[in-house]
């Protein structure tokens, strides 16, 4: 699972469905780009020849062809594995044991990661695309840029004279502390013009 918006009940009622147990269930909330899932590496770990993996979608394997063929080749052909792709039927290693099986699987799975990459780049595409018109239309993007307010001014000049600590004149200029000390040197930089 990789967003916010995926749903995790669903996806785990869906692997019930199968008839997989809940304590054999794993799930990482981060993207399908990064394999530094905890989860995920775990579930390789533990994974032995014969064994199944079932796995929500072909893209949790990856965002680009090889990163999915380079991970599909590790569980197939490495552990020797089998995997079964829930949204995909004919990515079910089970079925094929033979070699034109096993063609036809490599065949749709070379075909499916084109597309999940594919896929990829048109999103990063049209994500460029907004970006640059919201530039180019003068809107704001990202994080609002901290500003030196009163309630900043005077926890730090109460934290200045020592009276509190740092940690203290953060919580009075509701600030975290990175974005506390850059306004410390903003601050003192207009202090000493």
């Amino acid at each position: 699972m990789s967003s916010k918006e995926q749903n995790e009940g669903r996806q785990i009622e869906a692997m019930r469905k199968i008839g997989i147990d809940e304590r054999d269930i794993f799930m990482d909330k981060q993207s399908g780009k990064d394999f530094n899932r905890q989860n995920y590496q775990l579930v390789k770990l533990m994974l032995r020849e014969g064994d199944i993996l079932y796995v929500q979608s072909l893209d949790r394997f990856g965002r680009n062809k090889e990163a999915i063929l380079n991970e599909w080749k590790d569980i197939t052909k490495g552990i020797k594995a089998h995997i079964i792709i829930t949204d995909m039927p004919l990515l079910d290693t089970t079925k094929y044991k033979d070699n034109l099986g096993n063609l036809i699987t490599d065949l749709v799975l070379q075909i499916l990661s084109w597309l999940a990459e594919e896929e990829r780049t048109k999103i990063k595409t049209r994500q460029r695309e907004g970006i640059d018109l919201a530039k180019k239309q003068g809107k704001h993007l990202g994080r609002p840029k901290a500003e030196i307010t009163p309630a900043f001014i005077t926890a730090y000049d109460i934290w200045k004279t020592g009276a509190i600590t740092a940690v203290e004149a953060m919580e009075k200029a509701n600030v975290p502390k990175t974005t506390f000390y850059r306004l410390v040197q903003k601050y003192e930089a207009q202090l000493a013009k």
